[in-house]
């Protein structure tokens, strides 16, 4: 009984250093590569901690380094499938150096999105990432000047701060050209809110593209709302009660037009032979609903991987801001 105990007890850094016949300062430079070591010693040290099974301590290296190995995901609606597979990309990228993954909803609510920021600041968090919707562009500068990293996946720039967005005018320009050859002349769209900060980009695009290509993108066909399906649903009613309802409808992202494909059931209206429909990030449901709907594919998947990438950047040292465009594509379906 007191050999399993003695098996049970953690292994610790000092018994892998004496197991290398080292110091502790050495096992602790070959596990955080602040200082360089030989070749020889790397291999003896990394011999002992997978002889011994030595893991490291997140708790203790928290008190080292005064901040802890937590990395705050915050988003604005985690019923969007878009978020799920981002937290998941992200978590596979940084579990394996030794970062845990908090995720957070903030509805889009500013007051949520500043007091999440607070907390992270509060807990000397590693790092953050996050999708804004209505935050100050300079809420991030006390994350900055505590020396916390910060990746905002979004849509426009958010502040000085590192930036994974969409390459998508290509993506739209194919969207739109779809839409033109099936004969089709107005388009409406189920924008993100009016007051979101730095506007609503996938709007523009599609309205500087579509007119490009000689289809109305009018005033009146444009309602502005969450990025919900409830959303979806209220908008799309809106434009297909006008007397001159648009011919087809784009929708900032798979979820508002899930919900527009529930008004269109209600009100018996046909997908697409009535009214095209288009949505954007090609999540899963996109293909599994009825019909097919086509969208502009934004990988959640890339953009989370990216956005791990440029937070690791920064913890280990890089202070220049970055800025990386994942490539977006249209996919045509059934619905349009």
């Amino acid at each position: 009984m007191k050999g399993f105990f003695r098996m049970a007890q953690r292994v610790t850094m000092n018994d892998v250093a004496r197991a290398a016949g080292v110091s502790s300062a050495t096992v602790s430079y070959v596990l955080s590569g602040k200082r360089p070591v030989t070749a020889e010693t790397r291999t003896s040290v990394e011999s002992a901690i997978e002889r011994l099974g030595f893991t490291l301590n997140p708790v203790a290296r928290s008190l080292r380094t005064g901040r802890s190995t937590m990395v705050a995901l915050v988003v604005p609606d985690l019923a969007n499938p878009f978020y799920a597979l981002l937290a998941r990309s992200i978590q596979d990228e940084l579990r394996g150096c030794g970062y845990h993954v908090v995720v957070s909803n903030t509805g889009a609510r500013r007051d949520e999105e500043e007091a999440l920021l607070e907390e992270a600041l509060h807990q000397r968090f590693a790092g953050v990432v996050m999708t804004p919707f209505r935050l100050a562009t300079d809420a991030f500068e006390a994350m900055r000047e505590a020396g916390i990293p910060v990746v905002v996946s979004a849509d426009t720039p958010f502040g000085d701060v590192d930036l994974v967005t969409p390459d998508s005018d290509g993506a739209v320009v194919d969207a739109m050209t779809h839409i033109a050859a099936s004969g089709r002349r107005s388009v409406g769209v189920l924008a993100g809110p009016g007051d979101a900060t730095g506007g609503d980009p996938r709007l523009g695009r599609i309205a500087r593209h579509g007119t490009a290509l000689g289809l109305t993108v009018l005033s009146e066909h444009i309602v502005h709302g969450e990025h919900t399906r409830e959303a979806g649903a209220a908008g799309f009613e809106q434009l297909m009660r006008l007397p001159q309802r648009p011919e087809a409808v784009m929708c900032v992202n798979d979820v508002t037009a899930v919900g527009a494909m529930d008004t269109a059931e209600r009100l018996g209206l046909d997908i697409p032979r009535d009214v095209a429909l288009l949505g954007h990030d090609d999540v899963d449901i996109a293909a599994l609903v009825r019909p097919r709907l086509s969208t502009i594919r934004y990988p959640a998947r890339e953009v989370g991987a990216a956005a791990a990438r440029l937070l690791l950047e920064q913890i280990d040292g890089r202070t220049e801001p970055r800025t990386v465009h994942v490539a977006a594509r249209f996919v045509a379906r059934a619905s349009a």
